[in-house]
């Protein structure tokens, strides 16, 4: 019960800090609705297996440049992402019921793009090469089932926790259409900021790491 509400805890202080996911989904709600956005809450199952196996099994042994070149990489996709959020809202593209995205597979697009760039962003390797991943490992020593609690909790409070992030912000779109536009603006400059962060990062990490 420890790691479970430890697990708790962290998932959902994890879902309540701004960060590039969470720039993201504001540029699918005020691109595609709530209804298309809902299911990109569960990237974070997608793209944070491979990112614990490397930070646990791989990441700490290898050179420090690796992790500047994933900071470009990410940057540049965050970049990416931002160009066509700020094409969306200069199109002005209107939020619907989301039926068409069952049909067409963006919802699909919408999850995989999710995990794409959380998997690109430094922040999650970070995190749990320093805050979640000895938890888990303190965990997983002492019973397995400790290990698998604390996992339970975790993904359970940060999925949770997206979705009300969806919702609360997806409500404030319906409410009032240019809350929907200024959505779409703001995800604009998150997804840029965050992208050009990670980009002066990288190329400070690698100029660094050159004798």
């Amino acid at each position: 019960m420890a790691y479970l509400l430890q697990g708790l805890i962290l998932g959902t202080t994890a879902a309540a800090q701004p960060g590039p996911l969470q720039a993201f989904l504001l540029s699918l709600i005020a691109r595609d609705g709530w209804r298309r956005t809902m299911p990109a809450a569960f990237a974070p199952l997608i793209s944070d297996g491979p990112i614990i196996l490397i930070v646990l099994l791989i990441l700490t042994r290898l050179p420090g440049w690796l992790l500047s070149a994933l900071q470009l990489a990410g940057g540049t996709y965050l970049l990416f992402l931002a160009w066509g959020a700020s094409q969306s809202f200069k199109a002005g593209a209107p939020a619907d019921s989301g039926e068409a995205a069952l049909v067409d597979g963006s919802v699909t697009k919408n999850i995989l793009k999710a995990a794409l760039m959380n998997f690109l962003s430094l922040g999650p390797y970070i995190y749990w090469a320093t805050v979640a991943g000895p938890i888990f490992i303190e965990a997983w020593r002492q019973a397995p089932t400790s290990g698998l609690a604390f996992l339970l909790g975790f993904y359970a409070a940060l999925i949770g926790g997206l979705m009300i992030f969806i919702l609360i912000f997806g409500a404030a779109g319906k409410v009032d259409p240019r809350v929907n536009r200024a959505l779409g603006l703001v995800s604009v400059v998150g997804l840029f900021a965050f992208g050009l962060y990670q980009i002066v990062n990288g190329v400070a990490g690698l100029g660094a790491g050159v004798p």
